[in-house]
């Protein structure tokens, strides 16, 4: 008997359909390659955009630390500053209270004398009313009262004018700057600027005129003496812009007491010296 085996038609059925089974798996298994490659392809991607903006995020966070280490020290700076300001400041308002203190002084020693002044002339007026009897006498007397009465009067009015925070009485026209005058206590000069951004010599100061707001009576203007610079901003008429010269110890004062349409008026006061200061060449007289 032959040892050749034979084939039966079952063993060629398994062989059919195992290798559709075996092309199934390899293209399952293809896939599950592409599916990982893909996911680790993904996965990558992630890891550097992540570490982009993390990249990205110490940059701006090292950016603001440098801006809030400068920002540190500009305000550690100015804070220096301010504490200097305060100083000088403050050594500043020690000088000008004692200076207040003095100011108020002399003019309730001025008031006093004033008032006596006055009431020794009154009893003299009276005086020789008692001792004169002729018609003529009589009517001289009369004048001599009227002309009392007018300047007890005027010197009235003189006494409550305004007066700044050193003391100095303040003239609001040309009249009361005469009255001033006549006291003869400080020297006065009188000033009239037309048009902004002009500086003008009024005797030992500069004054500029920046702006004007005639419906309030306000004024932005600019006053130089020697070294010194105040910019003063919505001043007020009849208020007084104090400046001390070097070395001295009486203050002087601008006033505006007048303010037009791109215009003002006013004076330079300054303590009274042996000589008399130089008169703008604009001033104007008049209220």
């Amino acid at each position: 008997m032959s040892d050749i085996p034979e084939y039966t038609n079952s063993d060629r059925g398994g062989a059919s359909w195992q290798m559709p089974a075996i092309a199934i798996l390899a293209l399952i298994a293809l896939g599950g390659l592409f599916f990982g490659w893909s996911n680790s392809a993904k996965l990558d991607a992630t890891k550097q955009a992540v570490a982009d903006q993390v990249k990205t995020t110490l940059q701006a966070t090292q950016q603001d630390m440098t801006a809030m280490k400068d920002r540190l020290a500009i305000d550690e700076k100015t804070n220096t500053d301010l504490q200097g300001d305060l100083k000088v400041v403050t050594d500043k308002l020690k000088i000008t209270q004692s200076q207040l203190k003095k100011a108020r002084t002399e003019a309730a020693k001025l008031n006093t004398e004033t008032t006596e002044k006055l009431s020794a002339l009154d009893t003299s007026v009276h005086s020789e009313l008692a001792t004169k009897a002729t018609n003529d006498d009589v009517k001289t007397v009369d004048t001599k009262v009227s002309t009392v009465s007018d300047n007890l009067a005027k010197t009235n009015n003189d006494l409550n004018m305004a007066r700044s925070e050193l003391g100095t009485l303040i003239a609001k026209n040309h009249d009361e700057i005469d009255v001033l005058r006549r006291m003869g206590e400080r020297d006065y000069v009188e000033f009239t600027i037309a048009g902004k951004n002009k500086p003008q010599k009024v005797g030992n100061v500069t004054v500029e005129l920046k702006g004007v707001n005639e419906k309030h009576n306000r004024a932005n203007v600019v006053v130089v003496l020697e070294d010194k610079r105040l910019e003063e901003k919505n001043r007020n008429i009849n208020s007084p812009i104090i400046i001390y010269p070097s070395g001295a110890h009486q203050a002087e004062e601008v006033v505006i007491n007048k303010i037009g349409k791109n215009s003002i008026s006013g004076y330079l006061s300054v303590p009274k010296s042996g000589t008399q200061p130089a008169t703008s060449a604009s001033s104007k007289s008049g209220n």
